[in-house]
């Protein structure tokens, strides 16, 4: 039962990492700015010079380690899983994704990114399998506290767009629907795959 638990969990790490992953690189491709951690990391490589690659890397370990001493069960085998699904698959989607020459269109089909992002994460969340590093602290916080998901992950969003937006990141469109909308899908998805029970069932 336990490895049919954890074959569960693990499929669900896989398949929320895949959606958000082509939800960011929609939301992003599409001409609107940045979204929340993405203007962080423009803001840190336009002040030390490092590669965007590398100022997400460092983000995510600074994440990481605050969550292991803050609430140490929020990191697991889908902490690791996640990081290098997500990684993989959003370079993968930048390179096959298009967009067309009507602004219209790609609203829209930012709008779609970010929705599919907020869905992918509150997936993979879902399992309790362990967090992506930015889920990792808003989880914690928001568990550790009893404060609710979508408020703190609407405040953590705010504190990285004005950070980053103060080192140099670019700020868009794009940033304040992630503000907006992330917390309250993520959120709601969690809530909504824990409704139906199927960890429960698998104990």
């Amino acid at each position: 039962m336990k490895f049919k638990k954890y074959l569960i969990k693990t499929l669900i790490v896989i398949v929320g990492s895949i959606i958000s992953a082509y939800g960011i690189t929609l939301a992003i491709g599409a001409g609107f700015g940045g979204a929340t951690l993405a203007i962080l990391w423009q803001g840190l490589t336009n002040v030390t010079g490092m590669t965007i690659g590398t100022s997400s890397f460092v983000v995510a370990v600074v994440m990481i380690i605050f969550a292991l001493f803050y609430d140490r069960k929020q990191i697991n085998v889908g902490t690791v899983l996640y990081q290098i699904i997500y990684s993989f698959f959003v370079d993968v989607f930048t390179k096959v994704q298009h967009y067309t020459d009507i602004k219209a269109v790609n609203f829209v089909l930012m709008l779609l990114g970010i929705v599919l992002f907020s869905f992918g994460t509150g997936l993979y969340s879902a399992a309790d399998f362990g967090r992506g590093s930015y889920e990792a602290v808003t989880f914690s916080l928001a568990e550790k506290n009893n404060w609710e998901i979508k408020i703190v992950r609407m405040a953590l969003d705010v504190l990285m767009v004005v950070t980053g937006v103060l080192l140099g990141g670019k700020f868009g469109i794009c940033t304040i629907a992630t503000v907006l909308l992330s917390g309250p899908i993520i959120g709601a998805t969690v809530n909504t795959v824990k409704k139906i029970g199927v960890f429960k069932a698998i104990q």
